[in-house]
């Protein structure tokens, strides 16, 4: 995990003047004059983040990179009809495209929040500093487990929101807690198979699929095998069809969105139906090869939102899997009920929808 030190001496008040003493998660230090009231950053899934800290996240941007489809349509118009003045900031480069330096130094942000995969380079990222940016790279994606968490506090102490990031790791880290120690009881055998297909139906092709890290990790902490990660070394990649035949899951899982409708992929989210959400699923569970799985014809077969997988709300996410992976022993465990107490105490704006689905 990366290391991080914040406010020197006691916990500031919300909204402290003072300077914040930061490492970000490339392990760069950084000290801000905070707290800061001009951000732009590069994904927009960021705003989702800045949301469970502040009341208003679109107040603090200066510049963003528009890309919906991360953020997903649905979520997009809600932060509209909260905020409408997102549509007009400037647009910078998002981290999943080459990096644009001018466009960031036009906007004039005080800090740049930039992602651990972003493309910058070290000289851009100088070149950024000696304008009078500071540049702090955050991650949500690529290690949660490593640093969500330190994410959040720096997010917390560059707003002076401390207390509000605080918060939310504290209940975040309760619930993993209490899924680990479960996890522990088992036996070393039993780890159910686990095949993740990562933007399902998106292409008659077989098989996107996550690798070591990113959401093979939330198949691990909830005590299952991803059966990418045996093949695929980075944190996504793709598998054939004939590798998931010979594997055979326990356990299917597939991800998607509204972004899959066109393609007549899984489809999740505020505008569908529990209904049709199932259909989708059902769809994609009857192509060839994938219809003969011991997951499917166990009836082990789940959808879920690639928006929310990708989220800092991904304690959700780890319920959820927990739930299809070991029914038995996390028979008590609730996503609906974590999400509907994330939207209630911290988000500024909330999720509500159909985000995941069992094959009936």
């Amino acid at each position: 995990m990366a290391a991080f030190a914040l406010w020197p001496g006691d916990s500031p008040p919300e909204a402290d003047a003072g300077a914040a003493q930061l490492t970000d998660v490339r392990g760069r230090p950084v000290t801000i004059e905070g707290p800061v009231s001009r951000i732009a950053i590069d994904d927009s899934r960021y705003l989702v983040a800045l949301g469970l800290i502040h009341p208003d996240p679109v107040s603090l941007l200066v510049a963003w990179p528009h890309d919906v489809n991360r953020l997903g349509d649905d979520t997009y118009r809600q932060f509209l009809e909260k905020s409408p003045a997102l549509a007009d900031l400037p647009k910078v480069a998002s981290s999943a495209g080459d990096f644009d330096v001018e466009s960031l130094l036009a906007a004039a942000p005080q800090v740049a929040l930039l992602s651990l995969e972003s493309g910058v380079t070290d000289a851009q990222v100088k070149q950024i500093e000696d304008a009078g940016i500071r540049v702090v790279f955050v991650d949500f994606f690529v290690k949660p487990f490593d640093n969500l968490e330190p994410s959040l506090r720096i997010l917390g102490a560059l707003t002076g929101r401390k207390q509000a990031a605080d918060d939310f790791i504290a209940f975040r880290a309760k619930k993993m807690q209490d899924i680990a120690d479960k996890v522990a009881m088992l036996p070393n055998d039993d780890r159910p198979t686990v095949f993740v297909e990562a933007h399902a139906g998106m292409s008659p092709d077989c098989c996107n699929s996550p690798g070591r890290g990113n959401i093979g990790d939330y198949v691990t902490f909830v005590g299952g095998h991803n059966i990418g990660s045996d093949v695929i070394g980075q944190s996504f990649g793709k598998l054939n069809l004939e590798y998931v035949i010979s594997r055979d899951p326990m356990v299917y899982i597939a991800t998607g969105g509204p972004h899959l409708e066109k393609a007549g992929g899984l489809v999740l989210g505020p505008r569908y139906s529990v209904a049709q959400a199932q259909a989708s699923l059902a769809k994609i569970a009857a192509r060839r090869g994938i219809s003969g799985l011991t997951a499917v014809k166990d009836h082990r077969t789940h959808g879920f939102s690639h928006q929310l997988i990708n989220s800092p709300l991904d304690i959700v996410a780890i319920e959820a899997f927990a739930k299809w992976i070991h029914p038995e022993l996390f028979a008590d465990v609730d996503p609906a009920a974590t999400l509907a107490e994330i939207n209630t105490r911290f988000l500024a704006v909330p999720y509500d929808g159909v985000y995941w689905v069992d094959l009936p």
